[in-house]
C-alpha cells in the first residue's frame, strides 16, 4: 500500500475514532495475504473489544462485496468469523472485530492436534450443512480447468522453464479431465477454498475463528477437507490424516451431509480433490513469486509437490501424471 492510500485510511479512522474510541497512534500492520489485501491492528479503549482489525482492500483489485456477503452467510451458519463493524466500500476499508493472532499453524502440536482438528471439523460440517445452491458462485468445470492450467503455465513453464513433449501434454490433459470429472461428481456444498492452518485462528470461544473466506464457492464436498488435512504448510503422518478424515466422514453422515456410504470411495475423492488443489497451488505459488514478488511461498513448494506425487502414484489412472511430476522434482528442488 502506498503512502497516499495509508493517508486515506488514517483519515477514515479519524472519523470513526469518537464512536469506537480508537487509539490512532497504535495502527500497525497485522498481516498480509496472497492478494492485494492488507490488514492492520488498532487498539481501542472500548472494553468490549480491546483491539480491531482494519482491512485495506483496493477496490480496483479486491472489491469488498464478496467478503461482506460471505461473512454474513457464514455468521448465520454459526461460524466464528470477524464481525463487520464499519465499512467504506467506495475506498475499500472495513473495521472488523479482532480474532487474535494465534493461528492453527502456530499452535498445532502432536498433543493438541486431535482437539484442534475436531473443532475445525465441527466448523466445517456446520458450514456445509448450511449449503444452498444458487447462493455462491459454482465451482464449475471452467473454474476447475482455469485453476489446473496454472500448473503448466506458471509452475512448469515459468518457474521450471520446462516444455512438455506432445505425449506429456496429452497425458496432462487426460489427467486433468479425470480429476475434473471426479470433482464434479461429488456432492456439492459451500466451499471456503482456503480452509487451512493459516486461516483458522485459535480462539477461547467458538474455536476456530475463520478468515480469508471471500472466495467461497459452491462445489465438491471434499475440497475443504483436503485443504485442512493436506495442508501446504504443515504435514502429518498418513495414518493420522486417515483417522481425521474418517471422523469427519462419520460425523458428517450422522449430521445429515450427503456423503458416499463407502469410506474407501470418499477417501479416493478426498485424494483426487487434494491433487487438483495441489496442482493449482504449485501454479499459484510460482505466480505469487514471478508476478507479485512474494518469494516466501517458494519454500512451501516441496511439500505440495510431495503430496501431489504421492497421490498420483497411488492410482493407476494417474501414473502418467505421477511420472511428469517426478520428472520435475529435481528441477524444483534446485530452484526452491
Amino acid at each position: 500500500m502506498n503512502d497516499s492510500r495509508l493517508d486515506i485510511l488514517r483519515h477514515w479512522l479519524m472519523g470513526l475514532q469518537p464512536h469506537w474510541q480508537l487509539d490512532l497512534a497504535t495502527l500497525a500492520p497485522a498481516s498480509a495475504d496472497a492478494s492485494f489485501r492488507r490488514y492492520f491492528r488498532i487498539q481501542t479503549q472500548n472494553p468490549q473489544f480491546g483491539s480491531f482489525i482494519v482491512m485495506d482492500a483496493p477496490p480496483q483489485h479486491e472489491p469488498l462485496e464478496a467478503f461482506i456477503r460471505v461473512d454474513l452467510l457464514l455468521r448465520e451458519a454459526g461460524l466464528h468469523v470477524p464481525q463487520i463493524l464499519e465499512k467504506n466500500e467506495k475506498e475499500g476499508f472495513l473495521l472488523l472485530s479482532d480474532l487474535g493472532n494465534q493461528t492453527y499453524l502456530a499452535d498445532l502440536t502432536e498433543g493438541n492436534a486431535d482437539s484442534l482438528y475436531q473443532a475445525a471439523t465441527n466448523t466445517l460440517i456446520a458450514m456445509q450443512l448450511a449449503s444452498e445452491p444458487h447462493v455462491l458462485p459454482n465451482y464449475d468445470e471452467a473454474l476447475l480447468q482455469r485453476e489446473l492450467d496454472l500448473f503448466p503455465d506458471w509452475y512448469l513453464k515459468k518457474h521450471l522453464q520446462l516444455n512438455l513433449s506432445q505425449i506429456q501434454e496429452q497425458q496432462l490433459t487426460q489427467a486433468f479431465a479425470l480429476l475434473i470429472r471426479n470433482n464434479l461428481a461429488q456432492p456439492q456444498v459451500y466451499v471456503h477454498r482456503d480452509f487451512h492452518s493459516r486461516n483458522l485462528m485459535v480462539t477461547a470461544q467458538n474455536n476456530p475463528g475463520v478468515l480469508d473466506f471471500q472466495d467461497a464457492v459452491f462445489g465438491p464436498i471434499t475440497y475443504d477437507a483436503a485443504s485442512l488435512w493436506r495442508d501446504a504448510y504443515i504435514a502429518w503422518p498418513e495414518e493420522r490424516v486417515i483417522d481425521w478424515v474418517i471422523k469427519y466422514w462419520e460425523q458428517g453422515r450422522k449430521r445429515g451431509l450427503v456423503m458416499t456410504e463407502d469410506f474407501g470411495q470418499f477417501y479416493r475423492d478426498f485424494e483426487w480433490m487434494g491433487l487438483q488443489r495441489h496442482l493449482k497451488v504449485l501454479g499459484i505459488f510460482a505466480r505469487l513469486f514471478y508476478r507479485d514478488g512474494k518469494e516466501a511461498y517458494l519454500k512451501d513448494i516441496p511439500l505440495v509437490l510431495q503430496y501431489a506425487i504421492a497421490t498420483a502414484n497411488r492410482y493407476i489412472e494417474l501414473k502418467p501424471l505421477a511420472r511428469i511430476l517426478e520428472s520435475t522434482r529435481q528441477s524444483s528442488d534446485a530452484i526452491s
